[in-house]
Parts: structure tokens; C-alpha cells; sequence
């Protein structure tokens, strides 16, 4: 027994010291193997630690358990594609009214022009499905599939120039630095694949036009185990993931299992979070030293499946077989899969280079689709489409009958949606006759995040983080769900 002069000498710093080794071992193991603490699942484990997510569970019944965004950097031209406008065709070359400008923001690129030409498009517009989905001729497999879709023609940004345009779309602020929509998933659900990161970025290779860097599918302040992962293609899917020469699958498992030695006496003296986040990708890379070879190996995919995709999606890095992969990263139950594409920043030669946009990316994008709906998907997946901002109608620079340009527009754009949780063959808001000022139904960039976290079974306003003594959301202070476009 204790004396009462023993007990003395036990401080409150002791005390903390002796028994954070044993906290900090426990929080290392729930990290990296939670199965490793009980020896069986429990329901409680299956939604929390299993999961990884800080909210355990989500908020109410999620709609959607995982998203594919298909982004189409440098923003494609609503009025050429969706947003049908035959007035504009008629007003061709006339100055845009003022009326109609108001008091709207422009570009350095075209502010200092003698005229604002209205610029019609030069393709052809019909409707398609039991909808009526207007859709130029640029998209043919996409019309096939209207009756899928759900258009926002009303979307609206205040950022008018690329940088911080993406950003905005994908942390919820013009300013560099914030969590990802993908990190923030990852962040309060966590996984269903612990073979696998909750969050796969997939670039599509070769393209070029507004550059796309890594903080976009950064974590910012949350801890660094949530960030997007790029897979690329090529002999190396993801950087610095295979061994070294002469290193084997044995002798990195001991090196990971005594450096999570040292890692926990670290922790246990300074305490800092990132270790053990980093602790978790090690680990997380050790298992992706098989689970990706095998998901980047598509050379058992049948033929129906590249027929459908497109010649391109035989050639590893092109949009189309980035879209096979999102498909087959589904299907392994990644949460946040997200595709970037570049090329659609079209300020010259628009009716050319749109062409060729479109050719990259309009079949694939609808037999991604097609593909998920076939293996009962699409019930549970929820795939967008779109940029960071829409189109001028009028022409930057000269206007001529079969060329013309388009500056930025971030005043009404369209995206598409598809899958879980999402009204069919439907159309949310409305621009003017002149495509210029939303006049039905406004979203705000910040509503579009709020809808998404909606369907994922988060309420934005509540899955925050505490940073530099002020909570933050992927939404601000802003964001309200859109229930229009909700099945």
C-alpha cells in the first residue's frame, strides 16, 4: 500500500506524463488499425472508428455515399452548350445595352473595349428527352441522357477571374488555404475502404490552359491524412509509393512497425496531432502498395465498356479513362472522387477549341453515367459536371460570322448533377434573353456546397473546425440547401 508521503511525490505533471503514453497509444491504433483495439466490430465501431470520421455517423440519412465531380477547368461556355438564347443570334454584333450590363464587373481583358459585340452561338439547339433539355449539337451523347440530369441554370460567383474562382468552388473561399469539399468529407465521414484514401483526384493528362494546382484538393488546416491523393497515369499511379530498390514487403512492415514505435514516444512527449496523421498515411501507403496496382490495371475491362467510353478511353491519362477509373473507384467505395479537365478557357477561336473540348469529354461523361446506372449506382452516387464560372455573350476582341471569343461571366453559369438524391429531368432557374443576369432562382456558390454536404447526410453549419481560435465550414457563414433539385 501507498503511503501518504509516496503519494506525494506523483505532481500533476506526472500524473499527465505516465498516462498520456497509454492515450496516445490507444489514439495511434484507432488511426491506424481500429480493429486492432476491440478484435471484432461493433456497430459503433463500424460508423466511428472504423469510418474515421469525426462525426461518427452523419446528421440525418445520407442520400448519396459517394461523389464523382467531373471539373471542367477554365469554364465552359453556358450559351454554347446549354443555355439556349436565339436572341442573341438575332442581335449579332450589336452592342450589349446598357440596361442589360447594369453595373456588372468586367475583365481587364475586354473592359477596355469601344464595344461589347452580342455574340450568338453558331451551333445548332434542340431539345431532347421527355424533358425538353435544350442542348446544342456540341453534346450528343450527353443529350441522349437528359432525362438523367438536373440543370442549374442559375448559378452565380462573385470571383471573376480563374484562381480564385476554383477555389471558391472548391474550399468555399476566394483565399488560398482552405479544406477541400473533398477534404471536408473525408474529415466527418471518414472511409468505407481503408485499402483506399477517402478522397482520389485524377487530372486529365496532356491538357493545358488555367493551371490547376494541388491545393485545390488540399486539406488546409485539417489534419494532412484527409487531402486529396492524385493518381496519375503511367508506371506510377501515386509518387513515392513503391519501395526502394531492395526493400521488400516484409522489411517495410517492420521499418513501419518500429518507426510507429517511435512515433507513439514522440507523441507522447510534444503531442502534435500530424503525428499520428502521419502515422496513418504510412500506413495507408503500405496498403496502397497493392489496392492501387489493382484498380489502375484496366486490361480486364470488356470491350462494351471502352466501345462505350470512347476510343480514348484505351489511352491511360485521358478524361475518358479517367472516367473508367472513377467508376471503378466507386465501385470500391471511395467517398470523393474528383476528375479535373482543362481547356475550356476560350477568350479566341471558341467555335474551334470548344470542339474539341466537347469531343474530350461528352461521351465519356454520359457513359459514366449509363455505366453507373447499369450497375445500380447511380441509386447511391451523385455525379456533377461544370466549371468555376460561365461565358460572356458578347465577343472578346473582333467578332467575324464563324469566329469570336467569350471573356469571363460570374454573374450566371450552368452545371448538371446526376444520381443520388437528385430530381430527373429537371431545370432549376433561369437567365434573361440576353444570358447575362439571372432572373429565376439563384445559387449562390456557397448553396451548392450546402446541397452537396445536404445529400452526403451533413448539415454544413455543423461540421466545423476549430483554427486560429475561430470555427470554420466549408460554407463560411453562408449557404442554404437548395430543396428544388432534392428526389
Amino acid at each position: 500500500m501507498c503511503t501518504h508521503n509516496e503519494n506525494k511525490n506523483y505532481s500533476r505533471r506526472d500524473f499527465l506524463t505516465k498516462t498520456s503514453l497509454g492515450m496516445g497509444a490507444l489514439s495511434m491504433a484507432s488511426m491506424i488499425d481500429p480493429m486492432s483495439l476491440f478484435g471484432k466490430e461493433t456497430p459503433l465501431l463500424k460508423t466511428s472508428a472504423n469510418g474515421g470520421g469525426i462525426l461518427g455517423q452523419p446528421h440525418f440519412p445520407p442520400k448519396v455515399k459517394r461523389v464523382i465531380y467531373l471539373f471542367q477547368s477554365g469554364a465552359p461556355s453556358q450559351l454554347d452548350l446549354f443555355d439556349y438564347k436565339p436572341l442573341l443570334n438575332k442581335m449579332q454584333g450589336q452592342d450589349l445595352p446598357k440596361s442589360v450590363q447594369g453595373e456588372q464587373r468586367l475583365t481587364g481583358m475586354s473592359s477596355g473595349q469601344a464595344t461589347l459585340p452580342i455574340a450568338g452561338t453558331i451551333f445548332d439547339f434542340k431539345q431532347h428527352g421527355d424533358s425538353g433539355a435544350w442542348m446544342s449539337d456540341l453534346m450528343p451523347h450527353t443529350s441522349k441522357i437528359v432525362d438523367e440530369l438536373c440543370f442549374v441554370k442559375s448559378m452565380y460567383t462573385e470571383a471573376i477571374n480563374h484562381d480564385p474562382a476554383i477555389t471558391f468552388l472548391q474550399t468555399g473561399s476566394q483565399l488560398p488555404g482552405r479544406p477541400s469539399i473533398g477534404s471536408w468529407v473525408s474529415y466527418g465521414l471518414g472511409t468505407d475502404n481503408k485499402n483506399l484514401p477517402e478522397f482520389v483526384v485524377l487530372v486529365t493528362k496532356d491538357k493545358y490552359g488555367q493551371p490547376l494546382y494541388s491545393r485545390l484538393w488540399g486539406n488546409g488546416f485539417l489534419p494532412s491524412q484527409h487531402q486529396g491523393v492524385q493518381f496519375r497515369a503511367g508506371k506510377d499511379p501515386v509518387l513515392y509509393l513503391n519501395n526502394p530498390p531492395g526493400i521488400d514487403g516484409k522489411s517495410r512492415r517492420e521499418q513501419l512497425d518500429h518507426l510507429q514505435k517511435l512515433e507513439q514516444i514522440n507523441h507522447q512527449d510534444v503531442g502534435d496531432p500530424e503525428i499520428l496523421a502521419r502515422m496513418a498515411q504510412y500506413e495507408m501507403a503500405f496498403r496502397m502498395q497493392t489496392s492501387v496496382p489493382e484498380i489502375m490495371d484496366t486490361k480486364d475491362e470488356p470491350d462494351y465498356i471502352y466501345d462505350m467510353y470512347g476510343e480514348d478511353s484505351k489511352k491511360p491519362g485521358t478524361f475518358a479513362a479517367n472516367c473508367i477509373l472513377a467508376r471503378r473507384l466507386a465501385e470500391r467505395d471511395v467517398k470523393f472522387i474528383q476528375l479535373y479537365h482543362q481547356g475550356w478557357d476560350q477568350h479566341g477561336n471558341l467555335p474551334n477549341a470548344i470542339k474539341v473540348q466537347c469531343k474530350d469529354t461528352d461521351q465519356a461523361t454520359a457513359a459514366l453515367i449509363t455505366d453507373l446506372k447499369q450497375r445500380g449506382m447511380l441509386e447511391d452516387t451523385l455525379v456533377i459536371w461544370g466549371g468555376e464560372f460561365g461565358r460572356t455573350n458578347y465577343s472578346q476582341g473582333k467578332l467575324t460570322p464563324d469566329n469570336f471569343g467569350r471573356d469571363h461571366h460570374p454573374k450566371c453559369f450552368t452545371i448538371f448533377m446526376a444520381g443520388a438524391g437528385i430530381k430527373k429531368g429537371f431545370t432549376l432557374g433561369a437567365t434573361d434573353d440576353f444570358g447575362y443576369n439571372v432572373v429565376q432562382r439563384p445559387v449562390h456558390v456557397h448553396d451548392f456546397q450546402a446541397t452537396l454536404m445536404h445529400l452526403l447526410g451533413v448539415d454544413h453549419e455543423r461540421l466545423t473546425f476549430k483554427f486560429q481560435g475561430r470555427r470554420y465550414r466549408l460554407t463560411d457563414v453562408h449557404g442554404e440547401v437548395v430543396n428544388e433539385i432534392l428526389a
